[in-house]
């Protein structure tokens, strides 16, 4: 191999670092014929003692979903058995061993997973995946899943892909760009030639070692000897590999009749099975001994069963340079040899490849096959399917149904512009009304993924009213989910105008009720929802929704215990698409209950799965509520960098809730380093977020611009709990906004505004009494202190404490510190020590390092003794975040199987991250473990 020492030095250190337990991943791109395919064969050569696997991209079985992962799995397919029983049924289900379906396509990627480190137990494993552009969707997501993934297993994973062709995605992998070779090592490939013709060759090939052998290899006699003319050569400026595709035609074309034939059928066939392949090419009057030229001109190697071109564009050529009419019979051929062989899958696909018009029967079967792929959670592969039925359907009824599934399924595999193209495809109007609702739920998902939360909740409410008629069963769900919406955008209109359509139903009750301005009925139509909850039959939206009104509410342990039956019920039931969601919430809760810990890896985990599977809107949320966790922690670079990311998405697209989020994470930021002004705007344009002012910069202290204080805004915060009409438009109104109050009460009084803290004092303290949960009357209590006259103060603060006492220790420590400060300013030193140290050991527990910072400060003002606690340089701040996650559940009594299926590791992984633990904390087995984090956990 000429001049790729880099690229080798790079993929060899891989198989070193394999050898000593430790897995890694690598993308190799670039030009079609530069050199990644002999890059991975050099991987092979060089892998002694290593097991191998290797599976091509072929692009005509781009649609046929899981067929690479079934391909690469071939060789190893017997440790399937060995797998979880969920891990194995759902890889039986998808390579098609069983008729079952998968629900999750989570599981799939942890069996994946699963696999490649049962596979790697004997010794290190070299997994090769070429022309990955030409793999099906769901195999390259599971692969790249896995390589993520991948850490102390002896896994050593490359992929290949061409720059600029249309196919597969590969995300999140290191890139190693191969480019062309330079023109000494170019200069070596062409022995034999004159310096003349060499020249030429090198600099029509521009470094690409495929065009410098194949163009040399189309000279003729004459040429080779120097007798070049000025168009011996294609013309400068011709695409390259067309160039090389058109010398591979060229060189097809000399073949007999009959070895192009079964060259075609073998380019069309997408298994590369020489029995399939024969059999199709009979019927076009080839053989077997017609493959003979073709083996000895070098386009096909054929060993046992399968028969392999040595390059895809020797592929492409021979399939592309054919006439029309020869690849249709070539695909019919297909078509009849599969359904012989009982292969209704494929059958369907060449079937569809041989149509040249509107043909029912066909379609028919295409949507069996995107039925079968949706069934295993392969929904790019479904979409495609239900695409190509459509295009084959004359009766505009059922191709609208079919382009609405095909979007509905582009929607649930992440691709949100192909869902819109689809949509838009959509023949209108819509005579039935279960198509309708479907089409309405389509567009809505892309609107609150990628755009605009309040469009989509109005593209389902405008569905439930025009369909509601003809449909009723269709209603529940189309506004369950408009409300849902609704309360992304943080429109507290919207979500009374959505939620008054029904409310009888039961998820639509409380705010209904609530928003209507009867809250007592609301309260007791939630108490009913929770107790629903507790069946396991409920459903995730249903789940998911009485956590967020128990959290509207004020209701914090209600709400955790709904979020984390949601996520359970995701987890067990395998609703993966809906984890990300729940796990936002359940980090919310934990928030609002000071578990910030848990609040931090939850949200963690949610983001990732939300990044993975590109949920832009969810992942936005998941950032802001990790922003103020961060926050808490005083990580002002992490904090401010999440925060302007969430913005950044949440502003342009009205997403009200993510807006005040980040907001609300930036206003605690500021506040706990002691910058009341900015705290105070940040704290104010969270009450407004969708007008709120432009995103910070730069991560500058003070770079928020003044937002509209209460007093300015253009109508009055003046709303009771008796009505919300008087909420501003679009705004989120007070309810939306109860938690964070008292946080801008806080900061009007340390910036010396005590005009601007009277009026969230009295809607908060409103809207506690109304609720009557403690969390909130205590924060009201707290702002009472704040803003009322000094007389009334202390009673107020106790109040509060009392009121914290089974709540949260963030909350209560923040209502202690500013307790003792008031008492410090009496000169009541004595009792001001008290408070300041129980709020300095809360603080300081939760790693609250800010706040531990001034409640230190003002102890020793008051004279109290500020040492350290040992938290903050505790054992537990040297692990890793990864570790970390890890050690929790460790010592929660998971074991590494079960941490490994949460976490969407390797079991082998786990046991390394606990390995590399257990040292740093001093501790040799789980129940040390468990008694060392046991403080941290009742915090």
């Amino acid at each position: 191999m000429r001049g790729r020492n880099a690229e080798r030095e790079r993929i060899e250190q891989l198989l070193v670092d394999a050898r000593q337990g430790k897995s890694g991943a690598l993308l190799l791109h670039g030009d079609a014929g530069i050199g990644k395919t002999a890059l991975l064969d050099h991987a092979a050569d060089r892998a002694d003692g290593t097991r191998v696997l290797r599976v091509e991209g072929i692009e005509s079985e781009m649609e046929l979903a899981f067929g690479g992962l079934h391909q690469l799995f071939l060789p190893v397919l017997d440790l399937v058995d060995g797998l979880p029983q969920p891990q194995a049924a759902a890889l039986r289900a998808v390579f098609g061993l069983t008729a079952d379906g998968v629900r999750d396509p989570f599981t799939v990627s942890l069996a994946v997973l699963t696999m490649l480190s049962e596979a790697a137990s004997g010794g290190p494993l070299l997994c090769l995946v070429d022309d990955a552009q030409w793999l099906d969707q769901p195999s390259v997501d599971m692969l790249t899943f896995a390589a993520r993934r991948l850490r102390a297993e002896g896994v050593v994973m490359l992929f290949a892909v061409r720059d600029g062709a249309p196919g597969a995605a590969v995300k999140g992998l290191p890139r190693l760009h191969v480019e062309g070779l330079e023109r000494a090592d170019a200069a070596e490939l062409l022995p034999g030639l004159p310096p003349y013709v060499a020249d030429r060759i090198i600099e029509e090939a521009r470094g690409n070692p495929l065009a410098l052998i194949e163009l040399s290899a189309a000279l003729t006699p004459a040429q080779r000897a120097g007798r070049l003319g000025p168009l011996a050569l294609p013309e400068e400026g011709a695409g390259l590999p067309s160039r090389i595709q058109d010398g591979f035609l060229e060189q097809i074309r000399r073949l007999p009749e009959a070895a192009q034939a079964v060259l075609l059928v073998a380019a069309a066939d997408d298994s590369g099975d020489l029995t399939v392949v024969l059999r199709a090419a009979q019927p076009l009057g080839a053989a077997v001994e017609d493959l003979e030229p073709a083996e000895r001109a070098g386009f096909v190697r054929v060993s046992g069963t399968v028969v392999r071109f040595r390059h895809p564009l020797v592929r492409y050529a021979a399939y592309q340079g054919a006439p029309l009419a020869r690849r249709i019979a070539a695909h019919r051929a297909l078509a009849r040899a599969l359904g012989d062989a009982g292969q209704a899958h494929r059958r369907a696909w060449h079937l569809a490849a041989a149509s040249t018009g509107p043909d029912e029967r066909v379609a028919e079967e295409l949507e069996r096959v995107a039925e079968w792929a949706g069934s295993r959670q392969a929904m790019a592969s479904a979409s495609a399917a239900y695409e190509r039925a459509a295009q084959l359907t004359a009766d505009p009824g059922p191709r609208a149904r079919r382009l609405v599934r095909a979007a509905q399924r582009a929607a649930d595999a992440g691709q949100d512009e192909r869902c819109g193209a689809l949509a838009d495809e959509v023949p209108l109007p819509l005579d039935d009304p279960g198509v309708a609702a479907d089409f309405a739920r389509a567009r809505a998902v892309v609107e609150l993924g990628f755009r605009s939360p309040e469009t989509a909740a109005r593209i389902l409410l405008d569905s439930a009213d025009l369909t509601g008629t003809d449909r009723p069963d269709t209603v529940a769900s189309l506004l369950t989910d408009a409300v849902h919406a609704a309360f992304s955008a943080g429109d507290a209109t919207l979500i009374e105008e959505i939620a008054s359509r029904a409310p009888d139903l039961p998820v639509l009750a409380v705010p209904a009720r609530l928003f209507g301005g009867d809250v007592p009925g609301a309260l007791d139509a939630l108490r009913a929802l929770a107790q629903d909850c507790r069946d396991p039959d409920t459903g995730v939206m249903d789940r998911l929704m009485t956590g967020i009104h128990c959290q509207l509410t004020g209701d914090h342990a209600a709400a955790r215990e709904a979020a984390a039956g949601a996520v359970a019920h995701c987890r067990e039931q395998g609703i993966g698409g809906w984890l990300p969601t729940t796990l936002h919430l359940l980090a919310q809760t934990e928030l609002a209950l000071g578990r910030h810990e848990e609040a931090s890896a939850h949200a963690a985990e949610g983001l990732r799965l939300a990044e993975y599977h590109d949920l832009a809107h969810r992942a936005a949320h998941l950032r802001a509520a990790l922003a103020m966790t961060a926050a808490v922690r005083g990580d002002e670079e992490q904090g401010r960098a999440l925060a302007a990311e969430a913005l950044a998405y949440t502003r342009p697209r009205g997403v009200g809730r993510g807006t005040a989020d980040a907001l609300w994470a930036l206003g605690v930021l500021e506040l706990g380093l002691g910058r009341a002004e900015a705290a105070l705007e940040s704290l104010e344009s969270a009450l407004h977020p969708l007008n709120s002012a432009p995103e910070p910069q730069n991560c500058a202290p003070q770079s928020l611009e003044p937002a509209r204080s209460l007093k300015s805004a253009p109508e009055p915060l003046n709303s009771t709990p008796q009505r919300l009409d008087s909420a501003p438009h679009k705004a989120a109104g007070p309810l939306l906004c109860l938690p964070l109050l008292a946080d801008l009460v806080e900061a009007a009084g340390r910036a010396g505004r005590p005009e601007r803290a009277k009026e969230p004092a009295r809607l908060l303290g409103e809207w506690a009494t109304a609720l009557g949960q403690p969390a909130l009357s205590a924060l009201a209590r707290r702002c009472q202190a704040l803003t009322g006259p000094d007389r009334t103060a202390e009673e107020h603060f106790t109040a509060a404490l009392a009121l914290h006492e089974n709540g949260s220790d963030y909350d209560r420590a923040r209502t202690a510190l500013l307790y003792g400060e008031w008492l410090r300013r009496l000169r009541r030193q004595i009792d001001a020590r008290d408070q300041l140290r129980a709020a300095l050991e809360a603080f300081e527990r939760l790693g609250a390092r800010p706040w531990a910072g001034r409640a230190r400060a003002e102890l020793g003002a008051a004279g109290g003794e500020t040492g350290l606690t040992t938290r903050e340089d505790g054992p537990i701040s040297l692990l890793s975040p990864q570790e970390r996650e890890v050690v929790r559940l460790a010592a929660a009594g998971a074991s590494n199987r079960e941490i490994a299926a949460q976490l969407f590791l390797s079991p082998r992984t786990v046991g390394h991250h606990l390995y590399r633990a257990f040292p740093k904390l001093g501790v040799g087995s789980r129940t040390e473990l468990a008694a060392l984090l046991a403080p941290v956990h009742d915090s």
